[in-house]
């Protein structure tokens, strides 16, 4: 596990951190807003960004981040004119997406995700880089789950929910508004705040991720506006750019492999140095280890291709 030494840091942004270190830890958090489009906005706080959707037939909220923070994401939802939320997706199964769910489901939202968040969000963990993850409350689960994606009519817009097989985890979800021109791609996609988090024990790939932006590409053009998991706005050419360094790194990667040389001395060849963000809870040496371990044992990528997408170590 020392190769992974920098998860450490990651324990309270999955975890659900304790009451008092959550009180304390997000006392000072405020909630921005950014519009995005007509009736389309992003919540920016601590966790993931929240994509809202918002119009005459109801609210409509991508992730929730932490329970403390509901009520001031409820606030920033009200400041937009929008009614309470009335569905509630989840772009994969970790807390600082889906922290808030019990909250919201307990005040009435439909909470809808792939089938792999609801189970594992039912299940926990007992081990994890990030230690002991709870089961989830009952009010927390996704009511609605589907397998390949599913479709909201509502607020003028078609809002596809479309599942990635194992990128960031088994279970991911990219948002898309079809008329409005907006994505949200959850943590498929980090920009400018560190380097990707492939979560391997969640049935994350480095392929499954790749395969998934090349995707979203396909399915954009360069007015579309792209929400990432993490980090500012973003444009199609900044998803390219994001693209090229999975695609680079990768098949460095791949080669060095075939070449005979171990992971430590991969990781001492500094591929992924030029991609490395300051502050980034991922680093260079880290993220190699993903991609090696995605290369060399790429058991998950097969399950989302041939079964539920499930994958467990």
């Amino acid at each position: 596990m020392k190769r992974f030494a920098p998860l450490a840091a990651l324990s309270l942004a999955i975890a659900a951190p304790a009451a008092a270190q959550e009180a304390d830890r997000f006392a000072e958090v405020e909630i921005r807003v950014e519009q995005v489009a007509p009736g389309i906005a992003v919540l920016f706080g601590a966790g993931g960004n929240i994509g809202v959707s918002y119009g005459e037939d109801g609210t409509v909220l991508i992730d929730d981040q932490y329970a403390p923070l509901t009520e001031r994401i409820e606030a920033a939802i009200a400041g937009l004119g929008a009614a309470p939320v009335r569905f509630l997706i989840n772009t994969h199964w970790h807390g600082d997406h889906t922290g808030g769910n019990e909250n919201f489901g307990e005040a009435g939202a439909l909470i809808m995700a792939h089938d792999n968040v609801r189970t594992r969000l039912a299940a926990g963990l007992e081990e994890s880089p990030f230690g002991a993850i709870p089961p989830a409350p009952e009010a927390a689960l996704p009511v609605v789950t589907y397998h390949d994606g599913v479709k909201l009519h509502l607020n003028g817009d078609t809002v596809h929910a479309i599942h990635m097989h194992n990128g960031h985890t088994d279970g991911d979800s990219v948002i898309l508004w079809e008329n409005a021109n907006v994505v949200h791609m959850g943590d498929l996609y980090f920009k400018d705040v560190t380097l990707p988090f492939i979560d391997r024990g969640s049935g994350g790939s480095a392929q499954g991720m790749l395969a998934a932006v090349e995707r979203v590409l396909e399915m954009t053009d360069a007015e579309t506006r792209i929400i990432p998991g993490h980090g500012p706005m973003a444009t199609r050419a900044d998803l390219q750019a994001y693209r090229d360094m999975l695609h680079t790194v990768i098949e460095r990667v791949r080669s060095e492999i075939d070449a005979g040389k171990s992971l430590d001395e991969i990781q001492a060849l500094g591929i992924a140095d030029a991609y490395a963000v300051d502050g980034g809870f991922i680093d260079a040496p880290t993220f190699i280890g993903f991609v090696h371990d995605s290369l060399t044992d790429p058991e998950a990528m097969e399950h989302g291709h041939h079964g539920e997408g499930r994958h467990e170590h």
